[in-house]
């Protein structure tokens, strides 16, 4: 195998299929540094935003002192939270009292890193853009198994926030970080599943070729192709959902529900160690609403007006995302936050058992399609799936009600026995 072919294999990126000199290594080094400013530029721009929409929801003013409409009032926070002082509880464990924040934020960053930010995807193009005369990706980078990175981060976040927990040497935060485990790995599997149904229709892990491939031309010509419509709809709104309980955001935010935990996982943090955990929540919001647009809405893809294709797919990216960040502030403003016990059900129950079916579905569906079965093969792949999802989903609830009722029936059993004891 030769040296090109074995650098393809490697990495998507046409940067990184030529040997590899300094000036391949500065445009990379010049990808990185933009990427980090951009998203901590978006991140404040968040918190801005958030704070603004929520007070407009609730008929409040909001932040409107620091900054044209108060837009510099992240920034205040950030350089007040720097000096304060740093305190570290006397029974916690030093080193991973400082180190968990660091296991939250580096996770966040990692994944905006396969984000396809621009680039012009149109006739094929594959979203190739011509960098100091070397073509590139408007991307830090492609690797062969992108999506894989972004499963592996989402999975590598709960770490921080479970060491946090611990490491305070405190009740409070321990439950909110317990909490949060069994939170994180109960909704990792939906949200899994959900990104299967996506790889069924793409054929690919690379996010370059997930977006390439939602460029193509949709349905009657002006319907776009994006996974959104092409994956039914179903695997969007799980992923969503999913999403957001990995994200810890209302109405998922149980691991800081501060009526139960004080303040959750970071009661005992402080200054700047604090800071890092506000920042990685709503970096960690940026970047799976970066995930979302690039799965399942095209990513930078859309038509390019007056020749500008190195403008418009950015402006694209930029529209779609704030479209989903407006909607995790929703959220927030309008939705009543879960019981445990609800939350639970809802991912254990609900969920896991639509998104393995919906994948199912898709599979046949997709065998149907290569096989040439033609319309009456689809019909019936079709009707044996809402079949089975009917069937399927009657036995499940069976079961649920038989379980609580017996659990009903033990408690007031329990009850009456007590009673007549005394």
């Amino acid at each position: 195998m030769n040296a090109p072919m074995h650098a393809a294999m490697l990495a998507l990126d046409p940067l990184l299929i030529d040997p590899i000199g300094w000036e391949e290594v500065g445009i990379v080094s010049l990808k990185v540094v933009v990427a980090f400013v951009l998203l901590m530029i978006t991140v404040m721009f968040m918190v801005w935003f958030e704070r603004k929409v929520v007070s407009d929801f609730q008929n409040r003013i909001g932040p409107n002192l620091a900054g044209p409409w108060g837009i510099l009032q992240t920034l205040a926070d950030g350089i007040k939270l720097f000096f304060k002082e740093d305190l570290i509880p006397e029974k916690s464990d030093r080193v991973v009292f400082q180190l968990a924040p660091y296991l939250s934020l580096v996770p966040a960053f990692l994944v905006f890193v396969i984000v396809p930010v621009g680039g012009n995807f149109n006739d094929g193009n594959g979203g190739r853009v011509s960098w100091f005369g070397h073509e590139t990706l408007v991307q830090v980078a492609d690797p062969p198994i992108g999506i894989l990175l972004f499963l592996a981060m989402s999975s590598l976040a709960v770490y921080g926030i479970m060491l946090a927990g611990w490491a305070s040497g405190s009740k409070y935060p321990l439950l909110g970080s317990v909490r949060a485990s069994a939170q994180m790995v109960s909704y990792e599997a939906a949200l899994g599943l959900s990104v299967v149904a996506v790889l069924l229709q793409s054929g690919s892990l690379s996010t370059n070729e997930i977006v390439a491939g939602q460029a193509a031309e949709g349905f009657a010509g002006f319907i776009p192709n994006w996974n959104v419509i092409v994956t039914g709809f179903v695997p969007f709104v799980i992923f969503l959902i999913a999403g957001t309980a990995e994200l810890n955001r209302p109405p998922f935010d149980l691991v800081e529900a501060e009526q139960e935990l004080v303040g959750g996982f970071h009661t005992e943090y402080s200054s700047i160690r604090f800071a890092l955990f506000f920042l990685a929540e709503f970096m960690n919001t940026v970047t799976m609403s970066a995930i979302i647009v690039t799965l399942f809405f095209g990513g930078p893809a859309g038509p390019i007006f007056f020749g500008l294709t190195w403008l418009w797919p950015t402006i694209w990216f930029l529209l779609k995302l704030l479209v989903f960040l407006f909607i995790f502030v929703w959220f927030r403003a309008t939705l009543p936050r879960l019981r445990y016990d609800q939350l639970m059900d809802l991912g254990w129950k609900l969920l896991i058992p639509v998104a393995l079916g919906w994948v199912l579905f898709l599979a046949a569906r997709n065998v149907a399609q290569d096989q040439d079965w033609g319309t009456g093969g689809l019909a019936a792949v079709i009707a044996v799936t809402l079949g089975a999802f009917i069937v399927g989903g009657a036995l499940l609830m069976g079961a649920i009600n038989t379980a609580r009722r017996e659990r009903l029936a033990d408690e007031l059993g329990t009850t009456e026995f007590e009673g007549s004891k005394s």
